[in-house]
């Protein structure tokens, strides 16, 4: 895409555009890691992420728990303190949280609570449902929403329960979904429900690669009050041949090639309101 388009689309977001999908990663003496991590990343400051946002014409974030630091969301709260109202978190956490340690969260900004099924290759498709029970209870008389990272088969599998849990749910990353009529369909379905929604982010995470632009227009057709947008930022990635606990530089991806990405995807201003504007309000700032 030319650069005046690029600059076109930066220039045309709307004045609460929203980044629904990033992670702050601490100096490793101040923000230990999980000894059981899966990969591990170099920093990347809130202050790096205030950068980002300029760039890419964003005026607020959504700051997701990354997995390297299980349960202990110290970063996350701190990160979101420094970004000073501008941002929503979503946590990480597990049965031994009290609801008094969920309100100091949700007091800190957090709106929502992940699932990595992903991550660890967990798919066990009753081990899922159970967790997504559990952990939807806990969070649902707070107003959070359940943040789903997991294989598409395994989304697939979950959908006649995904609706009707106590809580909406968000499918990380176009739902790890390979495009196809048939997983268009259940997707579609699940979004027209009203309780899911669907990030459109990270195509490079999908196995078979493929057209992200053509997921996003068919989806933003069928269901554009169910989508957000997110940047992935700063795009982690264990690579390859290195240990769990060597650091792992992160994929090279730019604010022009995600602003081309975000033209392609949402090329109407009606749909680029809802998706990164209208929908992120009702589900992070409300």
């Amino acid at each position: 895409m030319a650069h005046e388009a690029v600059a076109a689309i930066r220039q045309a977001m709307p004045p609460r555009a929203c980044d629904c999908h990033t992670h702050v990663i601490g100096a490793a003496e101040a923000y230990p890691m999980a000894p059981d991590r899966h990969y591990t990343p170099g920093p990347a400051s809130a202050a790096r992420l205030r950068r980002h946002l300029e760039q890419t014409g964003m005026a607020r974030v959504v700051v997701v728990q990354p997995s390297v630091y299980g349960t202990d969301n110290t970063c996350l709260l701190d990160a979101l303190r420094e970004l000073d109202g501008r941002a929503r978190g979503v946590a990480v956490i597990d049965s031994g949280f009290t609801p008094a340690s969920l309100r100091t969260l949700h007091d800190g900004g957090v709106r929502g609570v992940r699932v990595n099924l992903e991550s660890g290759g967990l798919q066990d498709v009753r081990d899922a449902e159970r967790a997504l029970a559990a952990i939807s209870a806990q969070v649902a008389d707070l107003g959070w929403h359940v943040q789903l990272y997991a294989a598409y088969g395994v989304i697939e599998a979950l959908a006649p329960v995904l609706a009707g849990l106590p809580c909406p749910v968000v499918l990380d990353h176009f739902a790890m979904a390979p495009w196809s009529p048939a997983a268009g369909a259940v997707l579609a379905d699940l979004l027209r429900s009203g309780r899911v929604h669907l990030k459109l982010s990270a195509p490079y995470r999908l196995a078979s690669q493929p057209d992200a632009a053509q997921w996003a227009r068919m989806l933003g057709e069928q269901a554009p009050s169910a989508l957000l947008w997110g940047s992935d930022w700063p795009h982690t990635a264990r690579a390859p041949g290195k240990a769990a606990h060597e650091v792992s530089p992160y994929r090279k991806i730019g604010p022009k090639r995600l602003l081309a990405d975000l033209a392609r995807w949402l090329p109407t201003e009606a749909l680029r309101q809802a998706v990164l504007a209208d929908n992120p309000d009702r589900l992070y700032w409300r």
